[in-house]
């Protein structure tokens, strides 16, 4: 009976253990990437293992449509990303609830945060021919933007080094800034000149998408759309259809805790297969697919 007891105890033990330690992902460093009008931006990193070669680097931007959000959002994909060989970071921007700006300045920070990395990446020991842009909602949309939209980069910054990620992850991002999308109110008047589904081109970076077939947020038909806009462009596109759930489902449980990882898990998994195609991570997840 005591040993069953005890049993328990450890078990309850351990469980406090590992939500206690899932409660406290935090990044290794906070670099200083731009400062704007007064504001001071910063990349939220979390290091891989070290290596004697350089490491692919990936930039998460959060979602808050352009107006709220954190970059916690993402601590906890970057810190398994981190784990897997690669330079994970986690980066501010300015959204309109902290500074005032609209979904425009949005995306020049994220031009500006992927032209940073590639400048540095002698002292991040970053290959800058292997760098990701990602994000979530809103967040997705400036990391698909970096990709895709000409112009919108800081004046102030050298221009000759390129903003251009090598490959781009969206987990539910915005596709399409007009009234048959998201968004349309926040960029009046200039509804299409950063929608990703307008400004499609040829030559663009590798691309995975994951979408909600429920997403009452960001339609489902936008992320066929521009899938779809893409390949018939050349592109290369991968949409990842899932099932049944809403906009955001793709957050564990350190940013939602409600959510649970059952989501975030598959998200993650296919991101890791992805990633490891592209030669930028090696061997096989860490995590299970669950699905």
């Amino acid at each position: 009976m005591k040993i069953k007891r005890l049993l328990v105890l450890l078990i309850i033990l351990g469980s406090i253990s590992f939500c206690a330690k899932a409660k406290d992902i935090k990044p290794d460093e906070l670099l200083l990437y731009k400062v704007v009008k007064g504001d001071s931006l910063y990349l939220h990193v979390f290091n891989p293992p070290k290596s004697m070669k350089p490491t692919a680097a990936i930039v998460f931007f959060f979602g808050g449509g352009w107006e709220g959000g954190h970059p916690r959002q993402f601590y906890q994909q970057s810190q398994y990303l981190a784990s897997r060989g690669i330079l994970a970071i986690s980066a501010e921007y300015r959204i309109k609830n902290t500074h005032g700006t609209s979904p425009f300045e949005s995306v020049e920070d994220g031009k500006s945060a992927i032209r940073w990395v590639r400048q540095h990446c002698k002292e991040l020991n970053v290959d800058p021919n292997k760098i990701i842009a990602s994000g979530g909602s809103a967040g997705g949309h400036v990391a698909i933007c970096t990709a895709i939209i000409d112009g919108h980069d800081n004046p102030n910054e050298n221009l000759d080094i390129s903003s251009v990620p090598n490959a781009v992850v969206g987990y539910n991002p915005v596709f399409d800034t007009t009234d048959k999308g998201y968004g349309s109110k926040k960029v009046k008047g200039r509804e299409t000149e950063i929608s990703p589904c307008h400004q499609v081109k040829t030559g663009m970076p590798l691309m995975l998408n994951f979408h909600g077939t429920k997403d009452t947020t960001v339609p489902f038909e936008n992320a066929e759309r521009f899938t779809k806009l893409m390949k018939e462009a050349g592109n290369k596109c991968e949409l990842v259809t899932v099932e049944n759930v809403g906009h955001g489902f793709f957050n564990g449980k350190f940013f939602r805790e409600k959510n649970g990882d059952k989501h975030f898990n598959l998200t993650m998994y296919d991101t890791d297969v992805f990633l490891e195609k592209l030669g930028y991570l090696h061997g096989k997840p860490t995590i299970n697919r669950g699905l």
